[in-house]
């Protein structure tokens, strides 16, 4: 018979993060192996459950779920993110202006398959969310990756992204709080970089799902504020992380700025958004409980909670390791070590966090699956109780002893 192969479209595109290291996780776990996945910032397995009023008001609403909502997503939902926008500032965003999706991943998708024509040049931060440089690539688009800088606590690279723009240079993504390197932009870099994207007439992605996931005196500032009349910006927000919901799939874009110049492609965005009929229903209803409620993410993100201690701890502790330094996160929900060339010699990544797997059951991912250019960096989960937190990062500790020069 003829081979039967993967289309072509697919070639360049990577998600490491789930990709042949988690494979290899799961046949070590069928052997019987206890394996501890820090690859995913999967909140559920380690404890951290949806506030009950969430949960409440989504089965409350099962029974008027059971049919296809508006494509773009039930009223009540887009309303509260409306509203949620209109408070920070953002007076002029309308329910027309949102979109409902499965999560922010099935949102970038869409709105790339509706913006991109092949060829087109999208700036991507280095490192990046990987679904980014592969939704871009899979839409026919050619990633273009602006350096953030890890001497400057991993902001962008200003210059490194005028130098990369060119004629065929159409959105720049920006990915605040980042994953996977917890950096919050203050409010100046922000501004510079939607200013950038003003002088060279370039649409805005802005990625901002942990955006209420901030340490000490951190602030998230929303690129769409300082986008005007004049800078179109998609604004990309859901459930998942600050409310604990990752299997909800809930979360929305919003679109701000110069609409009028921007019909054709909203066209587009409301085609794609027909054809896959709608968002999951039952995860929209509790939208609005969410945005609206009692925001319990306060009680994991100050001294004394979770997010803050785990992620704390986890930077202490990488830090101890001999030639292992890790920018202390702001943000989010991950630590991004670099691992010393001259202590480390690692030339492959992907067989250094395999090796790693293999030794010590740890699963992390390597840095180049997030488009890092060099093999010198991994990204780990900080959700783990403290104890585990401490147990795993011994056991990569060990592990490095074993690799030094």
């Amino acid at each position: 018979m003829r081979p039967i192969r993967q289309s072509k479209k697919l070639q360049g595109v990577r998600y490491d993060v789930r990709g042949p290291i988690l494979v290899e996780a799961q046949r070590l776990e069928a052997e019987g192996h206890r394996i501890l996945k820090l690859n995913i910032g999967n909140t559920a397995p380690f404890g951290f459950d949806a506030p009950e009023q969430i949960v409440a008001d989504m089965i409350h609403h099962l029974p008027q779920a059971q049919g296809y909502a508006d494509s773009q997503g039930i009223y009540s939902a887009r309303t509260a993110v409306m509203h949620y926008y209109q408070s920070r500032g953002l007076r002029d965003v309308g329910v027309e202006d949102i979109f409902i999706g499965n999560g922010v991943s099935e949102l970038i998708s869409m709105v790339l398959q509706a913006f991109v024509d092949d060829g087109n040049e999208i700036l991507v931060p280095a490192p990046d969310y990987p679904l980014w440089t592969g939704a871009v690539t899979l839409a026919g688009g050619i990633p273009v990756h602006y350096r953030c800088d890890e001497e400057d606590d991993w902001n962008p690279d200003l210059a490194d992204i005028e130098a990369k723009i060119t004629e065929n240079t159409h959105a720049i993504v920006i990915i605040n709080p980042n994953n996977p390197t917890g950096a919050v932009y203050s409010e100046d870099t922000v501004k510079a970089l939607v200013d950038i994207a003003r002088r060279h007439e370039l649409v805005v992605m802005a990625d901002e799902i942990y955006e209420k996931i901030l340490f000490e005196d951190a602030e998230h500032h929303h690129a769409a504020t300082y986008g005007g009349n004049d800078v179109l910006t998609l604004t990309f927000s859901g459930l998942s992380k600050a409310y604990r919901v990752c299997g909800y799939r809930a979360g929305w874009v919003m679109i701000s700025g110069p609409k009028e110049v921007a019909t054709d492609f909203l066209e587009g965005l409301t085609l794609i958004a027909n054809m896959r009929m709608c968002a999951n229903v039952p995860a929209q209803h509790a939208i609005q409980t969410a945005l609206g409620g009692y925001q319990s993410i306060e009680e994991f993100i100050g001294p004394g909670g979770r997010f803050y201690e785990q992620s704390m701890l986890a930077h202490r502790l990488l830090n101890e390791i001999p030639g292992v330094t890790n920018v202390k996160p702001r943000g989010a929900l991950y630590c991004f070590p670099r691992l010393d060339p001259e202590v480390y010699a690692i030339e492959d990544d992907q067989e250094f966090v395999l090796d790693l797997l293999r030794a010590k059951k740890i699963l992390v991912t390597h840095g180049s699956g997030f488009n890092w250019p060099a093999p010198d960096h991994f990204r780990l989960v900080t959700l783990p109780e403290a104890s585990v937190l401490e147990e795993a990062i011994g056991r990569i500790a060990d592990f490095l002893s074993t690799r030094r020069r």
